[in-house]
């Protein structure tokens, strides 16, 4: 019975954790762990197969803290209020321009300049006031940061893309499918044209103008220097410089020490300051990291526990060998748990899996599999409450508290970004 199933019951678990605002590092354990005792592991042996399947996303992990790290010194010096200035000046009322300028920004800080949405609550605040101006409805911001955030590293091997693209590469080798990141590059480029397709129709929808009230901007007061120094072009390019050791080396936790490294040698950072800057870079990413590594455990137990198996054998044969309800189903699933982990990162260990296995058994082709796991993953990413994709914007648009997380962001990012990758992905995934 499907329902008795231990991967079933404990992603139940875990949506029904997450639904009742129970933390996601405790949701994911108290899910892991349920799943091992449903399947007769035992408390011990349940805890040493989750805290050995951790290790799979260590440098997943490690990347973030690094990253985290280099972010931290961007917002120290001050380059993004710099950058605010400047946009303000160069848009005047197009609010068109203004989209594309964000997204270019959000893309770089997903790629060449991987600090994330860190730049977002730097940046956006002293634009609020310019934004009232224009009477541009928010909702236009939020559909092009969930656009600039995501698409990158969906579709491109390059800083975070980095680590999501691996994240795919070993989750399907840990459930015995071999892919390459040129399987990944060559697959997941439709996902990322669905969503330029969710963002035109976003940015149309929302294109009206709407009053807002002349409130003050809460939050910290920056002080914006009068032009580029030095010590912002040297943060910027130790950013490049992350990439293009990653690039290289193929490893990114690798290209961020070496960005550290040359911020700390070139003063930007003080050598008595190193500390305050791993701190600064576990405080903007550590929580997330934790969630990298509880998610792969979470994996390891669904794998160990041969819950998985089973699953295959009676989903198989429930699906009646249709690949289109067996997308959508399959899809659905990783909404549900997506939604509730609030990352695609931390949700594609989990659901490969599941998926793998059941694909193949169905005779899925591998860029059918690959573009199942990562519609499943990012379809619920970009709305989650949760999600970076929309904690981020709403942390720099809600700074006069008008500006709603569920409704102004992750109600719009879902019906532009998350209704077409079902709809349209999961009947792509019956073509490949």
């Amino acid at each position: 019975m499907i329902f008795t199933n231990a991967v079933v019951l404990s992603v139940i678990i875990l949506a029904a954790l997450c639904l009742a605002k129970v933390p996601v590092f405790f949701a994911l354990m108290i899910s892991a762990i349920s799943a091992g005792l449903i399947s007769g592991l035992g408390i011990t042996e349940t805890m040493k197969v989750l805290i050995g399947g951790m290790g799979g996303n260590a440098e997943t992990a490690l990347s973030y803290i690094l990253l985290g790290s280099l972010a931290y010194c961007m917002e120290e010096t001050g380059a993004a209020a710099i950058m605010a200035k400047k946009i303000g000046s160069l848009v005047k009322d197009n609010k068109i321009l203004l989209c594309a300028i964000i997204i270019v920004i959000a893309v770089c800080a997903e790629t060449i300049i991987p600090i994330h949405i860190a730049f977002i609550p730097i940046l956006i605040p002293p634009l609020i006031s310019h934004l009232n101006k224009m009477k541009m409805n928010r909702k236009m911001l939020s559909v092009s940061f969930g656009f600039g955030l995501k698409a990158p590293y969906i579709a491109l091997p390059i800083g975070y893309g980095a680590i999501f693209h691996g994240l795919i590469i070993d989750s399907f080798g840990r459930s015995g499918l071999t892919i390459t990141d040129k399987d990944v590059t060559g697959t997941n480029w439709i996902v990322a044209l669905i969503m330029f397709v969710g963002l035109c129709a976003g940015l149309m929808f929302f294109m009206k103008d709407k009053e807002y009230d002349t409130l003050s901007v809460k939050g910290k007061i920056i002080e914006v220097p009068e032009k580029l120094e030095k010590k912002h072009i040297l943060v910027l390019l130790s950013g490049v410089i992350t990439v293009v050791v990653q690039i290289f080396t193929k490893s990114l936790p690798l290209g961020a020490l070496v960005g550290l490294i040359f911020v700390v040698l070139t003063g930007v950072v003080k050598w008595s300051n190193m500390q305050e800057m791993l701190d600064g870079g576990i405080k903007m990413m550590g929580f997330i990291a934790f969630v990298m590594l509880i998610a792969a455990g979470y994996a390891n137990v669904l794998i160990k526990s041969g819950s998985v198996d089973s699953l295959v054998q009676v989903a198989t044969s429930l699906l009646g060998g249709s690949k289109l309800f067996a997308s959508y189903v399959m899809i659905l699933l990783g909404l549900m748990i997506t939604l509730g982990i609030g990352t695609s990162f931390g949700t594609v260990p989990i659901i490969s899996a599941i998926y793998v296995p059941i694909a193949t058994s169905l005779g899925y082709s591998i860029p059918a599999t690959i573009l199942l796991v990562t519609v499943a993953a990012a379809c619920g990413d970009a709305g989650s409450p949760a999600s970076d994709t929309t904690l981020g914007p709403t942390s720099g648009l809600s700074v006069d508290g008008q500006h709603d997380h569920i409704k102004d962001t992750c109600i719009p990012q879902i019906c532009f970004f998350g209704v077409p990758l079902i709809l349209i992905g999961g009947f792509i995934t019956t073509l490949l």
